[in-house]
């Protein structure tokens, strides 16, 4: 399965996919080709360790590769056992104007991986018998959508709602129009949204199919749900994120910030390459994502969050059961905020996101015998095929723990429908 950078554009999910990708440019500064890595296993600092079978050469090798040839001015990963780190690196610049070295263990932007989070505090809310996930949208906000008394929560969750995409409205449409982009750099990016605004801005088309009856990825599901977490507890989405997720697993540097438009600890930046220049994306206004991707993590707190959550800390088993079961209109491949993908060492699961400068994904395999989270900051793509090649085998060394077996783990099929890798224009 070929896995694609959901690029730089907003609230994307990484995918099985060689899809729309951010814009292209003159290949990247020469800072941006300083390559550090930094393997940690312990002290072993070189080839696989028999106990802990991970391969810090490949894994070295697989991060800088995503650097050059695939055109990233930064990538930062780690690899987990059972929560426990064996082995974290990083290759490229952190800052392009400074040269100065990513750190394996800096801070980005998560993207569509806040699903996975605001997800999870949902189903504690099932749990608590203060939702039901066939709940109609309609009983729970009321007048919030068109025909919300035929979506359930449910569908939200999983993309079976039907509703517009709002990111796939013109509005977010600015990399395709030179002057909208300059805008957008300028000022756009730091626009003061509510969710009531995209919602509205959604609500504007009409759907792409009848509640239940297709599948497609969008990011105004989670602004809907964002909403109803905040309606039923009295607490904003975030607010109920910290108190039953972050503050109770330690995730001392994960955030989800409303208007901060700062990333508040040591990052890499985030660049569009345009033909002037690069030009930094770090800041935005987080609040153009809301509940669908505007949270901040960091290698380290993902992992401990995905092995917590399959791991069973966060969930009843049940409901835990219900979050991994794959719609068949996704192709088997998204439940309740919770990705699929397919692996040579088997399937993992997680979730991806991407939003203006990051694109990142966290996975575990389902006995959460070993995970592995990423941030990448996709910058020259103007050799797409060496990206995703690059992309896909930082995707499969990092699942695998080093270089992926010749012959794959089998596992069940998987039908040929893709997650869409999301970018502004859809």
């Amino acid at each position: 399965m070929a896995l694609a950078l959901a690029g730089a554009g907003l609230v994307g999910v990484t995918a099985p996919t060689a899809g729309a990708l951010g814009a292209t440019g003159p290949s990247a500064p020469s800072g941006a080709a300083t390559v550090t890595v930094t393997g940690t296993q312990d002290g072993a600092d070189a080839g696989r360790d028999a106990r802990r079978g991970v391969d810090a050469r490949a894994l070295d090798a697989a991060v800088r590769g995503m650097v050059d040839p695939g055109g990233a001015s930064a990538t930062l990963a780690r690899v987990s056992e059972r929560g426990r780190t064996v082995w974290k690196g990083a290759a490229g610049t952190a800052d392009l104007s400074t040269g100065a070295p990513v750190d394996a263990d800096g801070l980005f932007r998560i993207g569509s991986v806040t699903k996975t989070f605001v997800s999870t505090v949902v189903l504690q809310l099932v749990a608590e018998g203060r939702l039901r996930l066939d709940d109609p949208v309609e009983k729970l906000l009321p007048g919030a959508v068109p025909n919300g008394r035929n979506i359930t929560l449910r569908q939200l969750l999983n993309h079976t709602s039907g509703l517009f995409n709002y990111t796939e409205d013109d509005l977010f449409n600015y990399e395709a129009d030179p002057v909208r982009l300059q805008q957008w750099l300028e000022t756009g990016r730091f626009t003061q949204y509510t969710p009531q605004q995209l919602v509205a801005v959604a609500n504007a088309h009409p759907p792409y199919f009848a509640p239940g009856q297709g599948w497609h990825y969008s990011n105004t599901n989670y602004l809907v749900v964002g909403q109803i977490v905040e309606r039923i507890t009295g607490h904003s989405w975030q607010q109920e994120v910290d108190r039953r997720i972050v503050r109770r697993l330690g995730l001392t540097h994960t955030s989800m910030p409303d208007h901060s438009t700062t990333i508040p600890g040591p990052h890499a930046h985030g660049y569009y390459d345009l033909p002037a220049g690069p030009a930094d994306v770090t800041e935005v206004d987080p609040s153009m994502a809301g509940a669908a991707g505007a949270g901040i993590s960091t290698t380290a707190d993902l992992t401990t969050f995905v092995t917590a959550l399959i791991g069973g800390r966060l969930l009843p088993r049940p409901l835990l059961a219900e979050m991994m079961a794959v719609t068949p209109q996704s192709g088997q491949e998204y439940g309740l905020g919770l990705q699929r993908v397919s692996t040579p060492c088997g399937p993992v699961w997680g979730h991806a996101g991407g939003i203006p400068g990051y694109n990142t994904f966290v996975y575990t395999d389902s006995d959460t015998r070993r995970q592995f989270a990423a941030s990448v900051n996709a910058f020259d793509m103007s050799d797409l095929p060496a990206t995703n090649a690059a992309f896909q085998k930082l995707l499969d060394t990092g699942a695998c723990g080093g270089p992926p077996p010749t012959t794959p783990v089998p596992a069940t099929p998987v039908p040929a429908t893709a997650v869409p890798a999301l970018t502004p224009a859809g």
